[in-house]
C-alpha cells in the first residue's frame, strides 16, 4: 500500500509517504511557509521512490485541531489530490499524531497516558487525553477547547498507569489545575504534529474503514463558530 500524508496544522509543515510499512518524510518548521513548501515536499517524496501520484492508493491529512489557516491549506491540497486522482482520504487528529510521537519516541508501554495540549489562542488550549494500546493512541473522552485551568485527566477507572504531557499548550502548565500537573510525570512542550505519524495513523484508519471521499475530507476546528467552505463545485 502507498499512502501520502500531509500536515500543516501547526507551525510545522510536513509530508510523508507510507509504502508497505516504511515511511519517508519531509519536515520543516516554517510558520508562514506552508503554501510554498508543501507541494515541493510531495514531489520530492514521490520522485525519491520513483512514484507518480497515480501510484498512490490513499491519502491522509491532519484534520485538526490547530491553526485555522494551516488546516485550510492541507484540506485544500488533499481535496484537490483526492478529487483529481479519485482516491480515498483518511482524516487524522492532530492531537493523536502528537500522542503517537510520544509513544514512539519514549517507547511508552501499554496503559501509559498522553495528555496533549495545543495553544488555541484567546487564552485557551486544545486538549485531549490518550492511552497507549498496542502501540497506538486511543482517545479517552473527547477533544475540546478550554482555558488551561479547566483541563482534566480521566478517572482512575480508565486504568492509565502514568501520564506524559505533550504539545505547545504545555507552556501554560502553571495555569493548569494542580492535580493535573502533579499527575504528569514529564512533558515536552516542543512537540508538534508531523506527517510521519499522520501517515501511520491514516494507514491504520484505512484498514479499519475510516476513509472518506474527497468532499467529506474536512478540517475539525473544535471551535463551533468556525466553518469550512469546500472547493468550488464540490457540493
Amino acid at each position: 500500500m502507498k499512502l501520502l500524508a500531509l500536515d500543516t496544522s501547526s507551525e510545522g509543515c510536513s509530508a510523508a509517504l507510507w509504502q508497505d510499512g516504511q515511511t519517508t518524510e519531509r519536515f520543516e518548521l516554517a510558520p508562514r511557509g506552508h503554501t510554498r513548501l508543501l507541494m515541493p515536499m510531495v514531489r520530492e517524496l514521490l520522485a525519491e521512490q520513483g512514484l507518480t501520484p497515480s501510484d498512490l492508493d490513499a491519502l491522509g491529512f491532519a484534520r485538526g485541531p490547530g491553526s485555522f489557516t494551516g488546516l485550510r491549506i492541507a484540506t485544500g491540497v488533499i481535496q484537490g489530490l483526492a478529487w483529481g486522482l479519485n482516491l480515498p482520504v483518511v482524516p487524522v487528529s492532530s492531537l493523536a499524531a502528537v500522542a503517537l510521537s510520544v509513544i514512539e519516541d519514549h517507547r511508552l508501554a501499554d496503559g501509559a497516558g498522553v495528555a496533549v495540549a495545543f495553544d488555541a489562542r484567546m487564552g485557551e488550549v486544545y486538549w485531549a487525553t490518550f492511552q497507549c494500546r498496542q502501540g497506538l493512541p486511543v482517545l479517552l473522552g473527547e477533544e475540546r477547547v478550554c482555558p488551561p485551568g479547566s483541563v482534566s485527566l480521566p478517572g482512575q477507572d480508565e486504568g492509565v498507569t502514568s501520564w506524559f504531557g505533550a504539545g505547545p499548550g504545555w507552556k501554560f502548565r502553571a495555569d493548569m489545575p494542580a492535580t493535573v500537573a502533579a499527575s504528569v510525570e514529564s512533558f515536552d512542550d516542543t512537540l508538534v504534529p508531523r506527517a510521519a505519524q499522520v501517515a501511520r495513523l491514516a494507514e491504520f484508519g484505512f484498514r479499519h474503514g475510516e476513509a472518506v471521499t474527497a468532499e467529506k475530507a474536512q478540517p475539525i476546528y473544535v471551535r463551533d463558530e468556525v466553518t469550512w467552505k469546500k472547493l468550488p463545485g464540490r457540493e
